[in-house]
C-alpha cells in the first residue's frame, strides 16, 4: 500500500498540467515549464484541480514507481506554482563568496579560487555582511537540480567535526568532535 502514491495533488490557480499520448507529463507555471516522463504503465488522472497516480496493479515494481512518481509530479506542481530556495553559508577565516552573473567564485582557503558555471535555471545571489558568514543563496523551480548543484558547491569543502570549517546549508547542525587532549605526567 503505497500512502505517498494515494494522496492527490492539488494544482493551484495558474498551473497546467498536460499528459501527451507518449506519457510525457508537461507542467507549466508562473515560474517555469517542467516535463517528466512516466514509464511503467503509471497513469495520471486530472479532475478539475485534483490530479491522482494511479498503478495498474499490485506488483512491488508498480507499488515502488506509484510514490516515486507522485513525489516527483507534486515537486513540480509546487516548483513552478512556489519554487524552491536553497541556502548555504560558509563557514572559515577568510572564505568568500561572489558572483558575476551565473559564475560562482569561491575562496575556500585553496592556493587558487574555484569557479563554477551555475545553469540558466538556477538564480544566484550572494552576500557577503562584515562579520557575518558569507551565504549563497540558490533559487528555481526544478527541486532535483537546486539539490544537486547545492551537493556540488557543498562538496568542495564539506563541514568537518573539529573545527566546523566548510560549507554548510543553514542552519544544518554539524556535530563536533573533541580534539586531542594533551595528559601531564
Amino acid at each position: 500500500m503505497s500512502r505517498i502514491g494515494k494522496l492527490p495533488i492539488t494544482i493551484p490557480a495558474g498551473v497546467t498540467v498536460n499528459v501527451s499520448d507518449n506519457n510525457i507529463v508537461t507542467v507549466k507555471g508562473p515560474k517555469g515549464e517542467l516535463k517528466q516522463e512516466l514509464k511503467g504503465d503509471i497513469t495520471i488522472k486530472v479532475d478539475g484541480s485534483i490530479l491522482n497516480v494511479e498503478r495498474p496493479s499490485e506488483q512491488k515494481r508498480h507499488k515502488a514507481l506509484h510514490g516515486l512518481y507522485r513525489a516527483l509530479l507534486n515537486n513540480m506542481v509546487f516548483g513552478v506554482s512556489e519554487g524552491y530556495k536553497i541556502v548555504q553559508e560558509l563557514v572559515g577565516v577568510g572564505y568568500k563568496a561572489s558572483n558575476t552573473g551565473q559564475l560562482l567564485e569561491l575562496g575556500l582557503g585553496y592556493s587558487h579560487n574555484i569557479f563554477l558555471e551555475l545553469p540558466k535555471e538556477i538564480k544566484l545571489e550572494t552576500v557577503t555582511e562584515r562579520g557575518k558568514n558569507p551565504l549563497i543563496i540558490l533559487e528555481s523551480y526544478d527541486k532535483q537540480l537546486i539539490g544537486q548543484v547545492a551537493a556540488k558547491i557543498r562538496s568542495l569543502r564539506k563541514p568537518e567535526p573539529y573545527k566546523g570549517k566548510g560549507i554548510r546549508f543553514q542552519g544544518e547542525v554539524v556535530r563536533r568532535k573533541a580534539g586531542k587532549s594533551a595528559t601531564g605526567k
